[in-house]
Parts: C-alpha cells; sequence; structure tokens
C-alpha cells in the first residue's frame, strides 16, 4: 500500500544492459545429419557474455513418403524434434556438465509435468504436439534448450568467458519421431541444425565491474537440476508405488489406487503440485486437466526433495516398488525420470570447471 503514496518517486531506467543479439552457430563443414551422426556445434571465441538459458535449437529438414496413397498416410509425431536425436551433451570449456539421453522419452515426461496450456501452445513451433503442417514436406522447428537440458532451464545468468559445445547424437532410426502406417516408408532428413545463442553487451560501468570479478581468479557457482532416465520393464492397472531412498520411503501412505473404479485423484494431485513445489510459484496451472492425464499417461510425480540428513551425506541407494492388480502384459515399460541437484563451479580467469556434487 505505502507504494501507492509513493507520488516523489522516480521513474527508474534499466540501462545495465546495452543490447542482447541472437547470434546463429553452425556445426563442424564436414558434418553429416543421418542416422547416428554425432554433430558438434562448438563456440570458440570466448570473450563474449552469452546466456544459455534462451538459445535455440534450430531445425530445417523434409519428411519423405516412398509409398503413399489416401488410405495410408504419416506425419511427425508430438516431441518430433527430440526423438530425432538418442542424446544431448552440452560441455563448457571441454568438461561435460550436462547430458539428456535418450532424449525425446526424458523431455516428453519433464515437459508433461512442467508446461502450463499456453506454454504448450507456443510450443507448436518446437514440434510439441502434431501439427497440420507436419505432414509430407519441409518442415522447420524453433526448439527451446530449457525445453531438453536442466541447466538451461534452471541458470538462469550469463555465462562469461568461457568454450561452449553442444553435442548432438542422432537417432538410430526415426521410428520414434513419426505417427502414421510404416507401410507409407516414411523418411526424415535434416538439412539445417543451428544453435541459436544470445550474446549480453553491458554498458561500460558494469563491463568494468564484471571484468574485476573476473580478474579477482574467483570460482562462479552454477546450481541447477539433471534429470537421469531409467527404463523399468513394467506397468499396469497400478495400486500402488513407493519411492525407497536408503531406509527412507515417499510417499508416507499407500495411494490405494483403482483404474477400473475410477480411483485415481491423489495421482492427478500430486501432479499438479508439481510445478508449485519445483519452480517455486504460487500456482497450480498445468497443461493436463484431469481426464487428459489419465489418457496421456497417467504420470506418477513424487516428491523427494525433503530429506533428513542420512539420506542426504551417504550414498543414496534408490528403489522403486510397484504393485499391481494384475500380472503385466509382455514388452510392457515404465520410464522413470530423476531429478537431482548439481553444482558446476567455473574460474573465467583460468578455463578451470570443476564439479562440485
Amino acid at each position: 500500500i505505502a507504494d501507492i503514496l509513493n507520488i516523489t518517486g522516480e521513474p527508474i531506467f534499466d540501462d545495465l544492459i546495452v543490447q542482447i543479439e541472437t547470434h546463429t552457430y553452425n556445426p563442424y563443414a564436414n558434418t553429416t545429419f543421418g542416422h547416428s551422426d554425432v554433430i558438434r556445434i562448438p563456440i570458440q571465441q570466448q570473450d563474449l557474455y552469452t546466456l544459455p538459458c534462451d538459445s535455440f535449437l534450430y531445425i530445417e529438414g523434409r519428411l519423405t513418403l516412398k509409398k503413399k496413397n489416401d488410405q495410408m498416410s504419416s506425419t511427425l509425431g508430438n516431441n518430433c524434434v527430440a526423438f530425432m536425436c538418442d542424446e544431448i551433451r552440452y560441455e563448457l570449456n571441454g568438461v561435460e556438465i550436462d547430458r539428456n539421453r535418450n532424449v525425446g522419452i526424458t523431455s516428453t515426461i519433464k515437459n508433461y509435468v512442467s508446461l502450463t496450456y499456453d506454454k504448450a501452445l507456443i510450443a507448436l513451433n518446437s514440434g510439441w504436439n502434431s501439427r497440420s503442417d507436419t505432414e509430407e514436406g519441409h518442415f522447420n522447428f524453433w526448439l527451446p534448450l530449457n525445453m531438453l537440458l536442466g541447466f538451461c532451464e534452471d541458470y538462469k545468468r550469463v555465462l562469461v568467458n568461457a568454450r561452449h559445445e553442444l553435442i548432438l547424437i542422432r537417432a538410430l532410426n526415426d521410428y520414434n519421431c513419426l505417427v502414421g502406417n510404416s507401410a507409407t516408408e516414411p523418411a526424415v532428413e535434416l538439412f539445417k541444425v543451428q544453435w541459436r545463442l544470445p550474446h549480453v553487451s553491458l554498458n561500460e560501468i558494469n563491463k568494468l565491474s564484471m571484468l574485476r570479478t573476473l580478474e579477482s581468479g574467483r570460482y562462479l557457482s552454477m546450481g541447477f537440476r539433471l534429470w537421469d532416465l531409467y527404463e523399468y520393464p513394467l506397468v499396469t492397472d497400478l495400486s500402488n508405488v513407493k519411492v525407497y531412498l536408503n531406509s527412507d520411503f515417499y510417499p508416507y501412505g499407500d495411494l490405494n489406487l483403482d483404474f477400473g473404479k475410477k480411483r485415481y485423484a491423489v495421482l492427478f494431485d500430486m501432479y499438479a503440485r508439481f510445478r508449485k513445489a519445483y519452480y517455486g510459484i504460487d500456482s497450480f496451472e498445468t497443461m493436463l486437466n484431469v481426464l487428459s492425464f489419465i489418457e496421456k499417461g497417467s504420470f506418477i510425480v513424487i516428491d523427494c526433495s525433503r530429506q533428513n540428513e542420512s539420506v542426504k551425506s551417504a550414498t543414496v541407494n534408490v528403489r522403486i516398488e510397484f504393485d499391481c492388480k494384475e500380472n503385466v502384459p509382455a514388452n510392457t515399460t515404465a520410464y522413470c525420470l530423476i531429478i537431482h541437484d548439481r553444482v558446476i563451479e567455473y574460474c573465467p580467469l583460468s578455463n578451470v570447471v570443476r564439479k562440485i556434487m
């Protein structure tokens, strides 16, 4: 209330940053984009202030159907760009600081629980959900790296005086990024893979202050969360699930699920609370409502972020137990995405990077 009475207050102008320009970086000249190929995009220039959290991958390509008729078709599926890669890595001064294996599954699970409805609409431009223009022909997508890497989602500051390299490994095939009839013999060709990275220009006063920090030789700390994916040959007609960290278990009580009797409200509540706890925001907005949640998943979201000291200070054995009402059919798979903390320190003066946790 005091703010509305401050009639003598002066306007505040933010001139700390003079300019933000997005620069385009390409892979090495001899790079090919075929299946299993390694795509390396380097940034060798070091005297830069870069902002990886706002960087993008720009993808151009073409979908071709070798055999087609009115009864058969194939299109690019949900999160198709991520499924075109098996792995993505981020290296700083030659040291790997973040990695995402099985990029398609990992980012699909993560974004289903973290995107909101309005952000999902924007993400159509990134290949999220199906679009009417993703049938046969040329395509292009603009994919934020914060949808693929925990480092780019969590660390919101500039990186100073460092060499960067983004490494993508193409998938063995493109079956997982396509939806439709395999008899059409669909083929995906990539023509262009670029890294679009913002450069930040400071005013003279702040540039001098930043240079003093660099010359001091101090280590700068970067905290973010890693996304690790694990695969289990499970799970159907679920009735309960527990996660054990050594002898501690989560959640405390049994879930008592029964999908046949539509007893799954507790699962949706756990899903809806994820964004509020994960991002520290006062909002329960989600991408899925309770009906689409059951149709798309369902997802089991368990918050293990509150732990006692015995778990934090010792080696942790993670065990997941599922209770099912029926025998699990063959070839059924459950994926477990574990999100955990990582802290990296780097020294802009010496270019040394070290992992703290």
